[in-house]
C-alpha cells in the first residue's frame, strides 16, 4: 500500500483533548466563555498549550471563584472559521497571523461584515510584522487591537481580560464600584508587555486579599467584582472620554508621552493629558517614554516617569503600582459532624484521605460529597469517574480508599500526556509529557519538544503505523526565566554583555550558581536518572519560525553513570551554564551581527533529555539517527519537491546534521538508488559517533562539547552487533554487495533490510509524520529522530522524535521569465538551484581560484572567506559567493567549513564540483537550515551536466578588485541579472553592458 493510500487527513485524525472546565455562577454582566482562535495547528498549540496557558487561567479563574474559564476553538482555516461561526456563538477572535499575512485581514473584514459588534483582535509572531496591519487596526478598520506574541501565555489571558475590561467597564462601575486604571499606549509592542504585567499584579494583589478574608464566600465575592478593570486606550480623545466619565473610580494613569491628538501625532499629547488628569483629580500618574529627556517634563506635571529603554522596564513599573497603590474547603468529619481533616486543595485532600479513619470515609461516600467537591473544584473527569460506583461494589473500606487513589492516579497521569507539567523527580525517566522547571519560556527547539509531545499523545499512530512505537524521549526543559535569573543572581547582566573572551565568559559561568530551585531540583533529576543525557540548547529565537538560528548554540552529551551522584550532578550544572554561555561564543556574536539581532535580545532555556540509545561495550549510542525534511531541493528522478527526504546514520545524531557523509533517501521512494554503486562505497560512512561511558569524570571546561564524545572507526559498531540490519559488505570477487559479513571487504552503510526489505517500518513512517508536521506547521518542516530497533513497549522497535522545526521562510513565489536570458552574457547556470525571485543590484563576485584549490586547506579559505565577508558587510556590499564543493560542511575533506555568519553578505551562494572533487549537496546540517531559512540562492552545479556551468574564464578575464591566498573578488560595471525559479529550480547569474 503507497503512502497515498495510506494518508488520512490531520483535521480527521487529530483531536484536541479537552481539559477540565468547571461553570461557576456569573459574576459579571459579560464574560468571555468562547474564542475562536485561527492559527494553525502549531502557533495555536504554543499559545495555548507550551505557556501552561490552562495551568494558569484555570488556577486563577478556579481558586479566585470568579467565573468559568474561556472555552478556545482552533481553527487554522478561513473557510473553517467562517463554518464554526454559523453554528456557535463566540465571545472574541484572536487572529494569528503567520506567513499569510493577507488571510487575517480579510477574515477580519468578512466577520465585520457578518458581525460588526463581534471583538476581533491579531497577534503577530514578530515586531516587523506590525506595519502591515496599521490600517486594519487603525479606527474603523477590521481589527480592534494588535498585540505581539513573545512567547509568554500571560499575553493570551491579557487579551481577554482587555476585552472583558472594555465590555463591562461601564456596568461594574456603577454596580460594583470598580476602580479603574488607565494605560494610555498607541505602541503595540509595549502594550502587549504592560498588559499581562498590569493583569499579573491585580490577580496576585486580589488572591492575596481573599487569602485574608473571612470564610464568608458573598464577601469574597464582592471583593472579585470590585477587582481593578485596566482600560487600554491609544489616543488623547479617547483618554480624556474614560477621565471625563470614570473620573471618581480612577485609581492611576499610565500614558506615553507621544501618541495622536486631533489625528495627528502630537510629542506632548501625554504631558498635556497628565496635566488634564491633575486639574481635576489628584491620584498617582506615570509617564513612560523612550526619551529620557522626557522626565523634567514628567516632573513639572508632577508624574513619575520610567525609560522605556530601561532593562528592568517591567520592575520599574511593578514597583510604581506597589509603591503608589495602595471555594470553600473539604472538610472530613465523622457521623456525628465532628471535623476531623480539613483539605484546601487537592493536594492536601489526598493526603487527608490515606489518613481519616475509615468511619469518615464511609459518611462522605455514602452522600456522594467526595464527587460533588471534586466538580465544584473543576476536577470532572475524577468526579465522573467515581460516582458509579457504589460502597456495596467493595469488600472493605481499605479496597474503597485504595480505589478512590487509584482513580486520581489515573486521572493525574491522563491529564498529563502530552502536556507541560511540573517536575516531579519520580517521573524523570517517563515519555508521556515534558516537565518543566522554573519559569519563562521554552525557546523554539523546547516548544517545538513540547508540540511533538502534545501532537503524539492527540493521533493514534497506534493504528496508522502500528509496527512502530513513536515518542520523545524523557524530556525536562528549563525555562527561559532562570537564564535571566540567573545572570541577575550572580551579577553578570552588565559585565557579559561587555566582555569579549570567551574563555572568561566561561570561568565566569561555570563558577556562578544557579537558583536554589534549580539546584535542588536538578540533584532530585539525577538521584532518578543513571542514562545517559543529552543537554540542548533552545534559545528563543532558536528553531522559530522567522529566525533560524541552527546550529548556532550548544549541545553537551553526559555519560551520567558516575556512582556518585554528586558528580553527576556537577557535570549537569556545568552543562546548563555552559549552554547558557554559549550565546557569547564568538560564533554566536558574529551570527546576531549577521542577521542583525541584538544579543541581549536572546534568553536561554535549556533542554535535559535521556539519550536514545544502547549501551555496548563502554560506549551507548543509538543504532540510527537521523533528519527528515518534508522538502526536497534536490529531487532525482520521478521524485517530487514534496515528497522530502531523509539522511540517516549510525550514531549519535551529531554525525547527521553536521552535513558528514550519510546516506540520503526519499520516504516516499526508499528503493530508489541515489547514486551507483561505486559512488556508494566511496561515500559510505566510515565512522560514527558515540558516549564514552568509562571515562566519566572529564571537566566540560577542558573538553567542551567533544568532552564525552568518541569518535570510532565504524568496524567498532559491526563489533557491537549493531550493522547487521544497516549494512552491506562489498563483494568483490562478484563486483556487489551482499549480506554475507564473514567476506572481507569495504562494509556500505545502505540500511538496505529497512529501506528496501522493510524490516521497520521508518520510510513510511516518516512520509507520514512529515505531511502532518508540514500541515500542522503551515510550514515546511525538519525534523531529527533516533530509531532503536531493540523491542520496545509491545515488543517493537521505537522511533524517536528528538526536534522538529520549520524549514524555511516562505516567501510568495514570484515567476521568473528565462525569455530575457542570453546565453552569450551567462556567467553560471544552475539546473538545481533554491530561491526564488529577481536580483539585479549585485555588482560583486567572489569565487575560488581553482588553480589554487587544495583540499587540504579548506579550513584557510573559510578564515579567508570571513575576513572578507567582514568587509563587505562593513562597505554594505552583497555578492555572489562561487566555489568548490559544500560550503559550511563539518567535514573539510567535502568542501569549506565556513558558519553561516562568515558569508552572511552572499546573496547567491554556488557550490560547483571539480573533476576530482565531486559535490554531494548540503543536505541535513544546520548551515543549510539557515542558509534557505534566509532565501538566499543557493546553486548546485556538478559540472558533469553539460546544461549547467560555471564560466570561469569570463570571470579570469575581469579586473580583480582583491585577490587572496584562495579567492579573487570582482566587481563588475553593471549590476548582474540574477533570476532564480523556485518551482523548476532553474537559476541563472549574466553580466549586463548597460
Amino acid at each position: 500500500m503507497s503512502g497515498e493510500e495510506e494518508y488520512v487527513e490531520l483535521s480527521k485524525i487529530f483531536k484536541r483533548k479537552k481539559s477540565d472546565q468547571d461553570i461557576f455562577q456569573e459574576l459579571m454582566s459579560f464574560k468571555v466563555t468562547e474564542v475562536m482562535l485561527v492559527a494553525t495547528y502549531y502557533d495555536s498549540y504554543s499559545i495555548v498549550r507550551e505557556g501552561r496557558f490552562f495551568d494558569k487561567i484555570f488556577g486563577e479563574y478556579l481558586q479566585l471563584n470568579l467565573f468559568s474559564a474561556p472555552r478556545i476553538t482552533s481553527v487554522a482555516t478561513y473557510d473553517e472559521a467562517l463554518s464554526h461561526m454559523e453554528d456557535r456563538k463566540f465571545d472574541m477572535v484572536i487572529l494569528m497571523a503567520g506567513l499569510d499575512k493577507q488571510m487575517p485581514v480579510s477574515l477580519s473584514q468578512e466577520i465585520r461584515r457578518l458581525y460588526p459588534d463581534l471583538p476581533i483582535l491579531l497577534m503577530v509572531n514578530n515586531n516587523e510584522d506590525l506595519k502591515y496591519f496599521d490600517k486594519p487596526s487603525s479606527p474603523g478598520g477590521s481589527i480592534d487591537k494588535v498585540f505581539v506574541w513573545n512567547g509568554d501565555s500571560r499575553v493570551f489571558l491579557a487579551m481577554i481580560k482587555y476585552v472583558e475590561d472594555k465590555i463591562n467597564t461601564a456596568n461594574d462601575v456603577g454596580v460594583g464600584d470598580v476602580r479603574i486604571i488607565l494605560l494610555v499606549e498607541d505602541s503595540q509592542r509595549y502594550y502587549t508587555r504592560y498588559l499581562p504585567l498590569l493583569y499579573s499584579i491585580i490577580m496576585t494583589q486580589t488572591q492575596n486579599i481573599l487569602t485574608e478574608e473571612t470564610s464568608d464566600q458573598t464577601h469574597k465575592i464582592l471583593k472579585m467584582r470590585v477587582r481593578p478593570k485596566v482600560l487600554l486606550v491609544s489616543t488623547y480623545e479617547e483618554a480624556v472620554e474614560i477621565v471625563d466619565k470614570y473620573m471618581d473610580n480612577l485609581i492611576c494613569v499610565i500614558s506615553d508621552v507621544k501618541y495622536s491628538r486631533d489625528g495627528e501625532h502630537d510629542e506632548n499629547a501625554g504631558v498635556d493629558l497628565i496635566r488634564y488628569v491633575k486639574s481635576k483629580i489628584n491620584l498617582p500618574t506615570l509617564l513612560q517614554s523612550s526619551d529620557p529627556a522626557n522626565e523634567k517634563a514628567a516632573e513639572e506635571v508632577g508624574a513619575d516617569f520610567i525609560d522605556k529603554n530601561s532593562d528592568t522596564l517591567s520592575m520599574d513599573i511593578y514597583n510604581f503600582i506597589h509603591q503608589k497603590l495602595g471555594f470553600g474547603n473539604f472538610v472530613f468529619t465523622n457521623s456525628r459532624g465532628i471535623p476531623l481533616a480539613t483539605a484546601r486543595n487537592l493536594k492536601e485532600f489526598i493526603r487527608c484521605l490515606r489518613d481519616v479513619p475509615p468511619e469518615s470515609l464511609l459518611y462522605h461516600a455514602r452522600r456522594n460529597g467526595i464527587s460533588t467537591w471534586l466538580m465544584a473544584r473543576g476536577e470532572i473527569s475524577i468526579a465522573k469517574r467515581l460516582r458509579p460506583y457504589r460502597i456495596e461494589d467493595f469488600e472493605s473500606t481499605t479496597k474503597l480508599r485504595q480505589k478512590i487513589l487509584d482513580v486520581f492516579e489515573e486521572a493525574r497521569l491522563e491529564r498529563m500526556r502530552g502536556r507541560v507539567v511540573q517536575f516531579d523527580p519520580s517521573m524523570v525517566d517517563t515519555d508521556r509529557f515534558v516537565m518543566r522547571i522554573g519559569d519563562g519560556s521554552f525557546g523554539g527547539k523546547g516548544r517545538g519538544l513540547a508540540f511533538l509531545s502534545n501532537f503524539i499523545e492527540n493521533v493514534d499512530f497506534q493504528s496508522t503505523v502500528p509496527e512502530l512505537n513513536i515518542k520523545i524521549p524523557p524530556t525536562t526543559i528549563i525555562g527561559a526565566g532562570e537564564f535571566t535569573a540567573f545572570l541577575e543572581k550572580n551579577d553578570l547582566l552588565k559585565s557579559i554583555y561587555e566582555e569579549k573572551d570567551f574563555e572568561q565568559i566561561k570561568k565566569q559561568f561555570l563558577s556562578a550558581h544557579l537558583s536554589d530551585e534549580v539546584d535542588k531540583k536538578l540533584h532530585q533529576y539525577v538521584e532518578y536518572m543513571n542514562s545517559p543525557l543529552a543537554v540542548r540548547s533552545s534559545g528563543l529565537f532558536e528553531d522559530s519560525l522567522l529566525q533560524p538560528f541552527a546550529g548556532v548554540f550548544s549541545t553537551y552529551v553526559l555519560p551520567n553513570n558516575h556512582p556518585n551522584p554528586e558528580v553527576r550532578y556537577n557535570q549537569l550544572a556545568s552543562a546548563v551554564k555552559l549552554v547558557y554561555a554559549s550565546i557569547f561564543t564568538p560564533t554566536a556574536r558574529a551570527y546576531f551581527d549577521a542577521v542583525h539581532y541584538k544579543i541581549d535580545e536572546e534568553k536561554m532555556a535549556v533542554i535535559i533529555q535521556k539519550l536514545v540509545g544502547q549501551k555496548a561495550h563502554d560506549r551507548y549510542y543509538p543504532h540510527v539517527s537521523g533528519v527528515a525534511q518534508s522538502f526536497n531541493y534536490y529531487p532525482f528522478s520521478y521524485m517530487k519537491p514534496e515528497d522530502g527526504f531523509a539522511v540517516i546514520g549510525v550514531g549519535l545524531g551529531k554525525y547527521v546534521v553536521g552535513g558528514e557523509k550519510a546516506w540520503r533517501f526519499c520516504p516516499r521512494y526508499p528503493n530508489l538508488e541515489l547514486s551507483a554503486l561505486g559512488d556508494q562505497i566511496k561515500d559510505s560512512q566510515d565512522y560514527f559517533y558515540a558516549v564514552d561511558l568509562e571515562e566519566n569524570e572529564k571537566s566540560l571546561q577542558d573538553g567542551g562539547e567533544e568532552t564525552f564524545i568518541q569518535k570510532l572507526d565504524i568496524k567498532e559498531a559491526e563489533e557491537d552487533g549493531n550493522l547487521k540490519h544497516l549494512a552491506m559488505v562489498y563483494d568483490i570477487d562478484n563486483d556487489r554487495l551482499s549480506t554475507d559479513f564473514s567476506l572481507r571487504g569495504p562494509r556500505v552503510l545502505n540500511f538496505a533490510n529497512i529501506l528496501k526489505y522493510d524490516l521497520v517500518p521508518l520510510p513510511r513512517t516518516l512520509d507520514i509524520l512529515l505531511k502532518y508536521f508540514r500541515e500542522a506547521m503551515g510550514a515546511p518542516v525538519e525534523i531529527e529522530f533516533a530509531l532503536d530497533l531493540d523491542p520496545g513497549y509491545k515488543g517493537k522497535p521505537t522511533l524517536c522524535l528528538l526536534q522538529i522545526k520549520p524549514l524555511i521562510r516562505l516567501e510568495t513565489h514570484l515567476d521568473v521569465d528565462f525569455d530575457e536570458v542570453e546565453q552569450e552574457r551567462v556567467i553560471l547556470k544552475s539546473e538545481k538551484g533554491m530561491g526564488n525571485g529577481r536580483h539585479t543590484h549585485i555588482r560583486d563576485l567572489v569565487y575560488m581560484d581553482i588553480s589554487k584549490f587544495d583540499r587540504t586547506k579548506t579550513r584557510e579559505m573559510a578564515v579567508e572567506m570571513a575576513d572578507l565577508n567582514k568587509k563587505m558587510e562593513q562597505e554594505g556590499r552583497e555578492y555572489v559567493l562561487i566555489g568548490p564543493g559544500r560550503w559550511g560542511t563539518r567535514d573539510p575533506s567535502t568542501g569549506i567549513p565556513v558558519y553561516w555568519s562568515q558569508i552572511s553578505q552572499a546573496r547567491v551562494i554556488v557550490e560547483m564540483g571539480l573533476p576530482d572533487f565531486p559535490l554531494d549537496a548540503s543536505l541535513g546540517s544546520h548551515f543549510f537550515h539557515n542558509v534557505t531559512s534566509m532565501n538566499v540562492g543557493y546553486f548546485s552545479i556538478h559540472g558533469k551536466n553539460k546544461n549547467e556551468f560555471v564560466n570561469i574564464d569570463f570571470l579570469d578575464e575581469q579586473p580583480v578588485e582583491e585577490h587572496t591566498g584562495y579567492f579573487k573578488h570582482v566587481v563588475m560595471k553593471q549590476p548582474l541579472t540574477v533570476l532564480m525559479d523556485g518551482k523548476t529550480q532553474k537559476a541563472v547569474v549574466m553580466w549586463n553592458q548597460k
